[in-house]
C-alpha cells in the first residue's frame, strides 16, 4: 500500500511492455499494497479498541534465531508504508502516530523477537529497492509475494490479500457482481497506485480488450490513496483497482460511498528483507508463534481481517496462479 506527506500525483501509465505479468520489485501491498496516503475513508476511521499486542511476550527459542549482532543492539530498522485501513494509517489524518493491522503484527513480531521496531515512515514504491541497499532492515506495506520480487526480496508471509475491484456506490456499468475477467473493463478508465502489482497486472494484461475486439481500458496511476479516492467519487476514473481487504474495508464507511466488486486475485503478503537475510526465519518463527498462541487471530479479528488469516507462515511461497 504511504507518503502522506506528498503531494498526490497522477501521471500517464506506461506502456504495457514495460513490464511482466507479475509485478517488478519496485516499483506492493502490494504487490498488494496500499496506494499511499491517508484516503478520505481512512481519515473517518478511528482504530479499533483493545490492544491485544500487549500481551505479547518475548520468546527465547525464537530469539535466538536473529543475527547475533541484532540480538547485541536489540534494534531493526523498519521501512513502513501508511497507506490506508486496515492496514497502516494515521486515525486523525496525517501526521501522529500510525495504526493498523500491518503495525499491530509487526509490534507483536518485535515482542516475541524481543527488539525494538525503529520505524521510519516510507513511500511504497521506495521501500523494497531499500532494502537491497541496506536503508531497512525490513519492509511492510502489504507487500504481495510474486515470482518477479522473489528474484530480489525474501518474505515471510502473515496473511493472504490480494486485488479486486470497486466503483463509486451507484454506477452500474460494469453490472452487478464480481470482475474476475478484465474484458468487462474494456473503455473504462481504471485508477491504481504507483509501483504496485495493480498497475503492473492491468498494464500487462491490456491487450486482452485488443483481442476481444473491443476498446481498450485507460489506466491512472496516483501516489496517494486520498487522491485516488476522490477521483473516483469525481466521476474521473470509473474502477479503483486495490487490495482486497483494503477495499472491502472502504466498502464499509459512509463517506467512501464506494461499492466493492470482489476478488480478482489472491495474494499472499509478507515481511519483506533483501534476498539472503538471516532475518526472514526469525520473522517466520515469530508470526508462528503469534498463531499458536491466539494473538495473530486477536490482531486480525480487531482490524476485521479475520477471512484473510493464514494457518502458517512460509517462506517465499510461490504465487498464486491467476
Amino acid at each position: 500500500m504511504n507518503h502522506p506527506r506528498r503531494r498526490p500525483r497522477l501521471r500517464p501509465a506506461v506502456t504495457a511492455t514495460a513490464l511482466p505479468l507479475t509485478v517488478a520489485l519496485a516499483l506492493s501491498g502490494c504487490g498488494s499494497g496500499s496506494t499511499g496516503g491517508t484516503s478520505a475513508a481512512g481519515a473517518a476511521s478511528p482504530a479499533p479498541t483493545g490492544n491485544p499486542v500487549a500481551a505479547v511476550h518475548k520468546v527465547d527459542s525464537v530469539a535466538a534465531l536473529l543475527p547475533a549482532d541484532v540480538r547485541k543492539s536489540g534494534k531493526l530498522r523498519i521501512g513502513s508504508s501508511v497507506g490506508g485501513p486496515p492496514g497502516a494509517y494515521y486515525p486523525g489524518g496525517a501526521g501522529g502516530k500510525p495504526v493498523g493491522q500491518d503495525i499491530d503484527l509487526a509490534d507483536a513480531v518485535a515482542k516475541v523477537l524481543g527488539v525494538e521496531l525503529q520505524r521510519q515512515d516510507a513511500s511504497f514504491e521506495t521501500i523494497l529497492p531499500a532494502l537491497g541497499s541496506g536503508k531497512y532492515d525490513v519492509g511492510t506495506g502489504n507487500f504481495g509475494v510474486t515470482a518477479e520480487r522473489l528474484k530480489t526480496i525474501d518474505f515471510a508471509t502473515y496473511i493472504n490479500d490480494g486485488q479486486g475491484f470497486a466503483v463509486k456506490k451507484g454506477n452500474t456499468a460494469l453490472g452487478k457482481g464480481k470482475v474476475t475477467d478484465l474484458t468487462r473493463l474494456c473503455g473504462r478508465t481504471i485508477g491504481t497506485g504507483a509501483g504496485t502489482t495493480f498497475e503492473a497486472t492491468l498494464e500487462a494484461r491490456k491487450k486482452v480488450c485488443s483481442k476481444a475486439g473491443k476498446k481498450p481500458y485507460d489506466v491512472k496511476v496516483f501516489s496517494e490513496n486520498g487522491a485516488l479516492l476522490t477521483a473516483l467519487q469525481q466521476g474521473r476514473i470509473d474502477v479503483e483497482m486495490s487490495t482486497i481487504n483494503g477495499l472491502r474495508h472502504q466498502a464499509a464507511q459512509q463517506a467512501a460511498q464506494t461499492t466493492f466488486l470482489g476478488e480478482y486475485h489472491r495474494l499472499d503478503v509478507g515481511f519483506a528483507f533483501k534476498k539472503g537475510s538471516r532475518l526472514t526465519r526469525a520473522f517466520q518463527a515469530a508470526v508462528n508463534e503469534l498463531i499458536k498462541d491466539g494473538v495473530y487471530a486477536r490482531i486480525l479479528d480487531k482490524w476485521g481481517t479475520g477471512p484473510s488469516a493464514i494457518k502458517t507462515s512460509q517462506i517465499n511461497p510461490p504465487e498464486h496462479p491467476s
